[in-house]
């Protein structure tokens, strides 16, 4: 059995010849737009928005699924036709669909027309193509995309008919054609191509007179309607009939148009373009998406100035330009130049007319005529148009083609909403080259003997221009127009230098801050603040809420300002509602900060930062809620921190934060705001704990010890001497942490403060147990118990009582360490202490296991291990997993040994510590007892 569908007219389908019962016109609907599509999977949504457009119903999955099997029914899958559901879409798979379905073999004999070597072989194909149509295309049907596809069909019909009119007057027809071309000039009565068919068809036929008298009335109406004469094919054509040109008789091949005019407009292929493949592929893939003969495809390149827009839309079309016979065109819209307005879509409309042959004087003044006459020159031809520099959508609609066959490559530093929304533009947008990309377009700039010979120096140079196309090509012909200078020095001018080597006095288009400047013409004054104000606010990114605090905006007004920015590509949108700019472009960004009025600017920094220090002295609250802290002063008028609800969020927002908090102390520090320097190092010691960020704690700590000079509490400086020391002694630099203790203690002494005395006899026990010294520690340990007693501060009781437990197991007096850890397990559950708590069952387990009791030791161990992983405390987790390996060694459980060791391996790794060491020989020992 063998299936055939038909669409050239009414829907339906024939099973041997036999019409076949497709039910209701909904169900017809969903065959039609299988069918267009026959052999290419159709996404269920866009079938539904085929079937019913906006009225889709509330089930229409379910009721299109219904539709199908009911095709499914009417057409059995004996007669080779299927429908498969594959992919989140339907796919109808037809045996032979250019022969199955009229429309896809009216497309094919169409294409076959255009390929034929010889006019009567084409006559016949189109012949057989236009008899193929049997009334209106998709009888009986309705619905928003029928209507565009039935226009669209018809325009096809329109132009396989002209072209078959064209054919048989190359094969010497004439007066057999000029009742079809008398009915068709009527219908198309400003249609030049249809005029010139009809004229020289009366010429043939001997009706030169009527001829004549044809182009006359043509002639009038376009002077009178568009204001403009017969362009110079026709003209052509009138004054050889004048002259009774006997050529138009002698040669049964002679058209009446003149030869395509095919223009070749691109510029020359990028010299050095590299990389992009991954942008060049989803451009190819927009293209074979489509198919063929279905719609014209609009890539929409999007990305900041500098980025590469241009190069890779010059470099796909020259790629390409195989597919697309018919020609090419390219205008720059000058969207963002530095001087000039933007080209209109007027004047950009003439010079592509122009290039396609039409004389200056026909083309019609009315912005809308041109862009009829270029859509109908442009209609079935396979040609691919670049339109650059675009400011706007508007600056591009009148510059899109009708033509199906048709691809537009459009470059903007806006997104084009409207065009992606309006007229289903693919976006794509542009980011940094990766680092071998970037090294790669080096070494075609300089060559690869000077790249090779210095890869330290090229290393250098793409992380300083971070990947930036255009910093690198003003690099690289910085370095190649002094081939005797080394990169290390070229790299070490723009480490000092930074943007002053990217920019040129001269030539604004070799400046990196020029072609940045253009991309500010476009945003109002209230933009042009926030993204000054984001180049001089701390951090590498930001948020709605911290954007808010520093423009003192409403934090739904400060989205829209941070919105319109990206629409500009001055900044990037990253996971987790986060914003960031590109180093480069924050460069820029810091010297536009200098138009922004000097209080206004230190208003917004003050607010910023207290933003961070309140929610960052929030979030430590939830993390410890026992531990005393002072509170800062209040924040500036208007500033609420974020809101953080539990322990959860504080842990995830200090961490999405920190780099930004690291930034925010250094930025106070500059500014003076000594208070914020202290109170964001004592907000992140219990983060920094937890997490093992060693040397960041100890670089805060640092610049907060210098700060507290400056504050008038004497305990402020006893506290940042003690802090720092805490994480000297983590870092190996026990002489600076014994100083510092030492320091600390004398401040506490002198100002009578025991509750200081107290912590740093605490720190000290640390530090001395830290170098092997237990019986010291367990002095200082003790000593500190008896302070925090009589202060009575039982979790800091509890907290030192573990310590005792520990120093104590160290020394080998386990019954007083379990008696001291035990006493702090039950103050530490009834304050809820669960991170000390589980120090506490830590060391129990380290008795258990020195004690000989090793499954004990295992039971500690893993209920200590769960506490710490819910607690995210990654520097204990470590020491946890390290302390866990022995007992199971011990055991005789080498397999779990293994993987706890290797987890503790990779953790100690991270966090940069000395164990690593241990840790791999203790694995590597573990590997020869298990040969």
């Amino acid at each position: 059995m063998t299936v055939q569908l038909a669409l050239l007219g009414e829907v339906t389908a024939y099973l041997d010849g036999c019409p076949v019962e497709l039910g209701p016109a909904r169900q017809r609907c969903v065959l039609a737009a299988l069918a267009v599509d026959a052999g290419r999977v159709v996404p269920a949504d866009r079938l539904m928005e085929r079937v019913w457009g906006a009225d889709t119903p509330r089930r229409g999955r379910a009721t299109l699924h219904s539709h199908i099997s009911r095709l499914r029914q009417a057409l059995p899958a004996a007669a080779d036709v299927e429908i498969v559901l594959r992919s989140g879409g339907y796919v109808l798979l037809i045996d032979h669909p250019d022969q199955a379905v009229d429309l896809l073999r009216f497309r094919d004999l169409r294409a076959r027309a255009r390929a034929a070597d010889e006019d009567t072989h084409a006559v016949k194909l189109l012949t057989e193509a236009v008899t193929l149509w049997r009334g209106e295309p998709l009888t009986g049907l309705s619905g928003q995309w029928v209507e565009a596809e039935r226009d669209r069909l018809r325009q096809e019909q329109l132009v396989a008919e002209q072209d078959l009119v064209d054919a048989r007057l190359r094969v010497g027809d004439g007066e057999e054609l000029v009742a079809e071309l008398s009915a068709r000039a009527a219908r198309y009565p400003l249609d030049e191509r249809v005029a010139g068919q009809h004229l020289l068809a009366l010429h043939r036929a001997g009706r030169s007179a009527d001829a004549l008298e044809e182009y006359r009335r043509l002639r009038d109406r376009l002077v009178e309607e568009l204001g403009t004469e017969p362009g110079a094919q026709l003209r052509e054509l009138h004054r050889r009939i004048l002259a009774a040109d006997p050529t138009l008789f002698a040669r049964p091949d002679g058209n009446v148009t003149a030869p395509l005019v095919v223009p070749r407009q691109l510029p020359a292929a990028p010299a050095h373009f590299t990389g992009r493949e991954t942008d060049l592929t989803a451009l190819t893939a927009s293209l074979d998406l489509a198919g063929p003969d279905r719609t014209v495809v609009i890539s929409a390149i999007g990305g900041a100035g500098g980025i590469g827009k241009t190069w890779l839309a010059l470099a796909w079309a020259h790629r390409h330009a195989d597919r697309f016979p018919d020609g090419q065109l390219f205008t720059d819209l000058r969207g963002f130049s530095p001087n000039e307005q933007p080209v209109a879509p007027d004047a950009a409309l003439f010079g592509f007319l122009s290039a396609l042959g039409v004389d200056a004087n026909r083309i019609p003044q009315d912005l809308d005529a041109k862009a009829a006459l270029y859509r109908s020159l442009m209609a079935g031809r396979r040609m691919v148009v670049v339109l650059d520099n675009a400011a706007t959508a508007d600056h591009v609609v009148p510059l899109l083609p009708g033509g199906p066959a048709c691809v537009v490559l459009v470059t903007s530093r806006t997104r084009l909403a409207s065009l992606i929304d309006r007229h289903s533009a693919r976006h794509l947008q542009l980011d940094v080259l990766d680092r071998a990309e970037a090294r790669a377009l080096l070494a075609a700039r300089l060559g690869t003997d000077r790249v090779e010979a210095e890869p330290a120096a090229v290393d250098e140079l793409v992380e300083l221009c971070g990947g930036y196309p255009l910093a690198l090509s003003i690099t690289a012909r910085n370095a190649a127009t002094r081939p005797a200078i080394a990169l290390a020095e070229v790299a070490a001018e723009l480490r000092e230098l930074g943007l002053e080597m990217l920019d040129h006095d001269t030539d604004p288009a070799a400046s990196l801050p020029a072609v940045l400047s253009w991309s500010l013409r476009r945003l109002t004054e209230e933009q042009r603040t926030l993204f000054g104000l984001l180049g001089v606010a701390p951090g590498p990114d930001t948020t709605p809420p911290a954007v808010a605090a520093l423009t003192g905006l409403s934090q739904a007004r400060a989205r829209k300002v941070l919105s319109a920015l990206e629409e500009a590509s001055l900044i990037g949108r990253r996971p987790g509602g986060r914003y960031a700019m590109h180093d480069l472009v924050r460069a820029y960004a810091a010297t536009t900060a200098d138009e922004v009025p000097g209080d206004v600017r230190e208003a917004a920094l003050v607010r910023v930062m207290d933003f961070h220090l309140h929610t960052a002295h929030l979030a430590d609250r939830l993390l410890d809620p026992h531990r005393p802290l002072l509170e800062p002063g209040p924040p500036a008028p208007g500033v609420q921190p974020y809101p953080l609800p539990d322990c959860e969020v504080a842990g995830d927002w200090l961490r999405a934060e920190h780099a930004t908090l690291l930034a925010t102390q250094r930025a106070a520090a500059a500014l003076g705001r000594h208070d914020v320097v202290w109170h964001l190092a004592t907000a992140l010691d219990i983060f920094h704990v937890r997490r093992g960020h060693l040397h960041d704690a100890h670089a805060m700590w640092r610049v907060a010890l210098n700060s507290a000079a400056h504050l008038p509490d004497p305990a402020t400086r006893s506290r940042a001497h003690r802090c720092l020391a805490y994480w000297c002694v983590r870092l190996g630099l026990h002489e600076e942490a014994g100083a510092h203790l030492e320091h600390a203690l004398a401040l506490a002494v002198q100002h009578r403060d025991p509750a200081e005395q107290a912590h740093t006899h605490r720190a000290l026990g640390s530090a001395r147990g830290q170098r092997g010294d237990f019986r010291q520690a367990l002095n200082h340990a003790r000593h500190a118990l008896d302070l925090y007693r009589s202060l009575d501060l039982p979790v800091w009781e509890a907290d030192v009582l573990s310590s005792v437990g520990w120093y104590s197991a160290r020394l080998g007096d386990f019954d007083t360490a379990r008696e001291h850890c035990r006493a702090a397990i039950t103050l530490q559950r009834r304050h809820h202490d669960t991170g000390g708590e589980a120090a506490s069952v830590d060391t129990l387990g380290h008795i258990a296991h020195h004690t000989g009791d090793h499954q004990l030791a295992l039971d500690h161990y893993y209920e200590a291990l769960a506490v710490r992983r819910s607690l995210g405390q990654a520097y204990q987790l470590a020491d946890n997993l390290e302390s866990l390996g022995h007992p199971h060694v011990a055991l005789g459980q080498h397999d779990q040994a293994r993987a706890v060791w290797r987890e503790a391996l990779k953790l100690y790794r991270e966090q940069g510590r000395d164990a690593a060491a241990r840790v791999q020989r203790q694995l590597d020992e573990l590997d020869e007892i298990s040969r």
